[in-house]
Order: C-alpha cells, then sequence, then structure tokens
C-alpha cells in the first residue's frame, strides 16, 4: 500500500486560543469549509464535531483536543475536484482552559504549526500568553487570527497591538478588516491588495475584487509595511526592493513562507468564524505557510542502550519512530493511543517496539479520526496522525520505535498539580470500579495524580484546578458508572528549607540475635536551579526538586547501601517535615557513615537515612510553600475599587490595569487558597457582569501566621 498524496501536500496544526477565543467554532468552519461534514456544529446550540464529550457540549468548552483529518483545495483554486490540488490536514482543536492546559502542551510537541486564534474584543489574554510560551518552546511556526471582528467593541487594531506588546514585536498584518462590528463586511489582502467579501448561505462563495476606494490609501500604507518585513529576509530582494523594483508575488510568498517557518514573522489575519468571514483566508495561510513535515529539521532522540545521540529524517524509508502523545478511553473502541510519525511507515497487524519500556507490542488495529468518527486504515505513513486501539503498556509521552532501530525521543514535561481532594467510594462495588476509573484518567491525563494518604488510606485526586478536578468526577460518574463522595479542594502545599544543617544519625536494635545496624552522616542545603553551563557530576542523581550526592570514599558503606538510603531520604521528603506536604528544592550530600558486617542491612540504612533527613530539615528552617496564581478579572468600570480592594484583602498584588474594549482588566497576583470560589463572589460583586480567568505562576512562601494556621489544621 502506496502512501496516496505526497509528504509536501501535508500539514499538522493546531488551533490553540484562549477560553471563548472562538476556537471550535473555527474548527467547525474549518471542517465545514473542507467538505468534512455538511452541516455546521454551534458551540452555543451543543452539537460541535470537536466537542463530542458530553461535558463539552453542556459547558460549551472543549476539554480534549479532539484529532480530526480533512482535505482542502486553495479557495483559489477554480476546480475544487482535482485532486491534485488537495491538502491534507491533520488538525487538533485543543481546549483554552487553564486547567487543560496539558492537552495544549502535549499537542503542540506534534504539531508541526499553529493557528493561534484571538478574540477582537479582548485581544491577547491571559491563556494566549501561556499558550504562545509553550508554542515558543516547542519552536512552532505561527499565524494569528484575529477573531469576532463583528462583535461590539472589537478593534483589530487594538487587538493587533496586544499581540505586539504581550506577545512578540515579529508579528505583522497580513489582512485589513474592511469595516468593524455590525458592519464588519470582509478582509482586504495586503500582499495581492485584493478585497475579499463572503457569500453564500454559509460563507462558502469567496469573492475576490478590488481595494474599495475608502481603504486605498491605508492598505497600500500597510502592504509597504508588511513588504519590508518580509524582504528583510532575503537581502536579494531587499536590495532590489530599496531600488524600486517591487519582487513579484510569488516571490514576496515563498520568502515569507520561510520567514514564518523560522518564527521570524507571524503574520495576523482578520475575520469572524461565527458570520463566516475569513476562516478560508486562513486556510489558504496554512498551505502557503506553515511547513509541511519535510520542512522541519530531523527528529532528533537517544539510543535507549547506548545513550548516543540518532536523528531520523522525515522519510518512509527510515525506521519506523513515534511518539504517543495522548490517551483517551472510547467508548465505542476501547483504549485508543494518538501517536504522530516522525519517520518511517507502521501497519496494522505490526509489532513495535515502546523504548520507554523495553517491552513489544502487536499493533491490532490503526484507525484515523475525524472527532468522534472513525477510519480505519491499514497502514500510516511519516507526517501523519492516528491511533492505535487497544495498546496496553504505553502512556503519554512513550517513543514507538522498530525494535532493530531503537530511539528514545525527549518526553513531554508537564505542569505539577496545585489543587487536590479526597475521594471515597460510596459502596463497596464502587471501590473496584474507582480504583479501575483512576487508573484509566491518569494514565488519559499526565497533570492528574492519585495518592493513598498513608496515615487515613483515603485517596487524594490532584489537577490543576477545580474545573479539573470536578470534570474527572464527573467523567468517573457518566463513564464508570462511580458514585463516590468528594471532599472539599484543597491547595497542594509543598515544604523545603531555607537553611542548611549537618546530621550524624545510628540506627541500631539489638534483640538477641541478628541486630540492625545503619550509620549515616549527611548535609542537606536548599538546592539551587541548575546552571545551563554545570557539567552534572558522576555521583550526583539530581530530578527537578531533589539532588543526592553521593561522597563516600574508601567503601565506609558498602555500595549496596546507596539505593535504600536514597530512598529512606525520598521517602521521608514525601512525608514533610512541618505539617505532612512533600519537601521540595532540597539537596543532600551523603559523606560519611559506618557499617556492620553482620547487623548491617538495607531496611537498617534505609531507616537511619530516613531519620536523619527528618532531624536535618527540622533543623535548616524548613518553610510551607503555596502556589500563587496569575489573575485576571474583566469587570465594567464602576466596580474597579470594590474588586481591587477584595483582592488586595485575599493577599494579592496588583500588577497592572488596562482598558479591554469597554470593560477594565485587573491583573494580579494571588495565592491559591484564597480564590476558592471566587467566581460566585465575583459574580455577586459585579452584578453578574465580571469574568475572571487564572493561572499557576509559581510557589512561594507563605507568611507565617498563615503557615500556623495550616500547620494547626493538620494536627
Amino acid at each position: 500500500m502506496n502512501r496516496d498524496y505526497p509528504l509536501e501536500k501535508v500539514r499538522n496544526f493546531g488551533i490553540i486560543a484562549h477560553v471563548d477565543a472562538g476556537k471550535t467554532t473555527t474548527s467547525e468552519r474549518v471542517l465545514f469549509y473542507t467538505g468534512s461534514q455538511h452541516k455546521i456544529g454551534e458551540v452555543h446550540e451543543g452539537e460541535t464535531t470537536t466537542d463530542w464529550m458530553e461535558q463539552e457540549r453542556e459547558r460549551g468548552i472543549t476539554i480534549t483536543a479532539a484529532a480530526i483529518t480533512c482535505f482542502w483545495t486553495r479557495s483559489s483554486e477554480p476546480d475544487k475536484k482535482d485532486t491534485s490540488k488537495k491538502y491534507r490536514f491533520n488538525v487538533i482543536d485543543t481546549p483554552g482552559h487553564i486547567d487543560f492546559t496539558a492537552e495544549v502542551k502535549r499537542s503542540l510537541r506534534v504539531l508541526d504549526g499553529a493557528v493561534v486564534v484571538f478574540d477582537g474584543v479582548a485581544g491577547v489574554e491571559p491563556q494566549s500568553e501561556t499558550n504562545w510560551r509553550y508554542a515558543d518552546e516547542a519552536l512552532v511556526p505561527r499565524i494569528c487570527f484575529i477573531n469576532k471582528l463583528d462583535r461590539t467593541g472589537a478593534s483589530f487594531e487594538n487587538s493587533y497591538k496586544s499581540i505586539l506588546d504581550r506577545l512578540s514585536k515579529k508579528a505583522v498584518r497580513a489582512h485589513l478588516p474592511m469595516g468593524t462590528e455590525g458592519d464588519f463586511v470582509g478582509v482586504i489582502d495586503l500582499l495581492s491588495m485584493k478585497a475579499f467579501t463572503f457569500s453564500g448561505s454559509m460563507g462558502e462563495i469567496v469573492e475576490e475584487g478590488e481595494v474599495p476606494a475608502q481603504y486605498v490609501e491605508e492598505a497600500t500604507t500597510l502592504r509597504a509595511e508588511f513588504i519590508e518585513r518580509i524582504v528583510e529576509h532575503d537581502e536579494a530582494q531587499m536590495n532590489a526592493y530599496f531600488e524600486g523594483n517591487e519582487p513579484t508575488l510569488e516571490e514576496l510568498k515563498v520568502t515569507l513562507r520561510k520567514a514564518i517557518i523560522a518564527n521570524e514573522i507571524f503574520p495576523v489575519y482578520a475575520g469572524s468564524a461565527l458570520k463566516n468571514k475569513g476562516v478560508q483566508l486562513v486556510l489558504d495561510a496554512v498551505v502557503d505557510y506553515l511547513p509541511s513535515p519535510l520542512d522541519l529539521p530531523s527528529v532528533k532522540g537517544t539510543n535507549p542502550k547506548t545513550g548516543e545521540e540518532i536523528e531520523r529524517k522525515p522519510s518512509d524509508e527510515e525506521p519506523f519512530t513515534a511518539l504517543a502523545f495522548k490517551l483517551q478511553t472510547d467508548p465505542f473502541v476501547g483504549a485508543l493511543t494518538f501517536f504522530r510519525v516522525y519517520a518511517g511507515t507502521v501497519s496494522a497487524g505490526s509489532y513495535i517496539y515502546n523504548a520507554n519500556t523495553g517491552t513489544k507490542e502487536r499493533v491490532g488495529r490503526i484507525v484515523r479520526l475525524q472527532a468522534d468518527k472513525r477510519e480505519e486504515v491499514e497502514k500510516v505513513f511519516t507526517g501523519e496522525i492516528a491511533s492505535f486501539v487497544g495498546l496496553k503498556d504505553t502512556k503519554t509521552s512513550h517513543t514507538l520505535c522498530d525494535e532493530a532501530n531503537p530511539i528514545l525521543l525527549e518526553e513531554i514535561k508537564f505542569p505539577e498539580p496545585v489543587v487536590s481532594l479526597r475521594i471515597e467510594p460510596k459502596t463497596k462495588a464502587d471501590q473496584e470500579k474507582m480504583g479501575m476509573a483512576l487508573r484509566k484518567l491518569s494514565d488519559e491525563d499526565p497533570t492528574f495524580k492519585i495518592t493513598t494518604d498513608e496515615e487515613t488510606g483515603e485517596t487524594i485526586m490532584a489537577g490543576m484546578g477545580e474545573l479539573h478536578l470536578e470534570i474527572l468526577v464527573d467523567r468517573m460518574k457518566r463513564e464508570f458508572n462511580v458514585e463516590a463522595n468528594v471532599g472539599k479542594p484543597q491547595v497542594a502545599y509543598r515544604e523545603t528549607i531555607m537553611g542548611a544543617a549537618d546530621v550524624d544519625n545510628k540506627y541500631i536494635k539489638q534483640t538477641g540475635g541478628k541486630g540492625q545496624y545503619g550509620h549515616v552522616k549527611i548535609k542537606v542545603k536548599h538546592l539551587e536551579p541548575l546552571d545551563p553551563e554545570a557539567k552534572v557530576l558522576k555521583n550526583v542523581t539530581r530530578e527537578d526538586h531533589f539532588e543526592f550526592i553521593n561522597n563516600i570514599k574508601g567503601g565506609v558503606i558498602p555500595s549496596e547501601y546507596f539505593n535504600p538510603i536514597e530512598k529512606g531520604i525520598r521517602e521521608a521528603m514525601n512525608r514533610g517535615v512541618l505539617a505532612g506536604f512533600q519537601m521540595v528544592d532540597v539537596s543532600v550530600d551523603l559523606y560519611d557513615g559506618s557499617f556492620h558486617d553482620v547487623d548491617s542491612s538495607e531496611i537498617a540504612f534505609k531507616i537511619a537515612a530516613s531519620q536523619a533527613f527528618q532531624e536535618a530539615a527540622q533543623k535548616a528552617k524548613p518553610v510551607i510553600l503555596e502556589p500563587i496564581m496569575n489573575v485576571e478579572v474583566v469587570i465594567p468600570e464602576q466596580f474597579m475599587g470594590d474588586i481591587t480592594g477584595n483582592l488586595s484583602g485575599k493577599r494579592g498584588a496588583i500588577e497592572s490595569m488596562e482598558d479591554r474594549g469597554m470593560n477594565k482588566a485587573v491583573h494580579a497576583k494571588v495565592p491559591l487558597s484564597e480564590m476558592f470560589g471566587y467566581t460566585t463572589t465575583l459574580r455577586s460583586m459585579t452584578e453578574g457582569r465580571g469574568s475572571m480567568t487564572m493561572e499557576f505562576d509559581h510557589y512561594e512562601v507563605v507568611p507565617s501566621n498563615v503557615a500556623a494556621d495550616i500547620i494547626a489544621s493538620r494536627k
């Protein structure tokens, strides 16, 4: 079976935005205009294709990233039936809500480009900034789409300025809207200097015309600015342009494409997805400017056996290399593992090797998704996104490859959860079902963690926010029929030390027969972030929040006790020393000790190390850390004083205020513990007209009076 279209005609891209910027509405237009569906689903009617979970339709928000395959022929092509002119799109519509940030992060890792959607009234919002930062980390080329220009208070210019101010100076206008709010009729493409309007019942007919006289002067000025920005990236074109010879449209497009793929230009388009204006031109821009898998550098990884770096070119001839980026329990087919193929091909019925676990799995079926519809395929090629059905051992971020040519790709890093709650099954029958449901849900979502309280035996769920946990509990009920009692959301506090200490601890137990003997000397101190230039020492094991330095010389402690010592310290860190919260950012140096030929054992050294660590941490100025949230509140001006006063009363630091259409936007950093239930407070203080968003920013030391209350509440 051969590839049915060339690799240069594949575009893997995501649609990302702040919650409510119109992302899913834009995705629905993409599906409609590409002919994947014959009716447009609307978010406000609860009929969208990409939001296919019940909770998504009820709440009007996107929770899981939906992967869709569809085909697009440029809107200017007269013959839409000519298959040689078609491009294959693998589109992922990602959630905008901060609680589902993992979906955006993992999707950007496997995509080649992104369309970033902005609300024409609000411009750049907090989640737009987070998503942009994730896209920067993943080096994903982007095109911007300022949506909702038909809304009252919409302003293309203000939204464009907010992109320049808050995201990137590399953004540049590619469109000029004609009219605004209720008078928004279409857009002017600055490169071709043509005006586009949209007719037909769903805006499917794109009409090209001359630029209306009243826009000619402004469009000419903006076009010159756009062209200058393009020719900066090609010396020959720049010299020609400044000598008065403008490059041809095709030459400009080639240079612009290179600059966009290199993340040197982010073109800004205009439209209204709901009013069916402008989306097709954005799809044309995806074809013209976003990269195909061939435009990107080879993927790099390491050989899991030798650790040496290897690279794989985007070619069907290379050994099979893919990254599993998402797990999903599907009501119809069971467990789905979404994967992106970076090199080689894979066929149904073959065997694949998991480089993370070192195990082999047989590929039963492979499906390609159109949101919740499935198309079974025999073979998947380089550059494609599809999903395996029924893999047992594969988790998010695992590398799947050819056993004879193993490669390990870099894992996707996810943020740590900041909110937790206790959950218990209502009946004995629910208990077994709950264990299975929690395991499946945590496999699907890497930011959802489950732990057991050792003292009470209770199950604790931790996630990115109240909404995140609420939806997970709701999914347990609907998808797994688990009835459970749920506690109040709790803040995921942490503990650390601000000072240093040196402790000598012996654990000796004589009981007549063989005794127990373990003796360690350790130094502890606060762990500073790793200097990128620092060379990692051979005797140091270091993760993000813990460093273990083994300075034992001359065999004073035999090497078989090193692992139990490290394990004892880790267990003590998990228990904390002040209020039972996990300790982070600690460096432990094991520098001396002794052993007994007969009485020493692994358990004795583990206990000695655990006791030593607890004593050292108590001496080294332990403190409690709390998550601080980046909060944005949007309110009518008359409520400004009340709201800023209220936030300050919550130990919040007001950072800035700005106009947002007819409203004011207040930015503040506020401890998470003060923000539970804030949405309800905000509504009652602003007659239901205020809205807020918040996301995790950083951990900070809790003030001593608050710390005393937290410790007292844990006793």
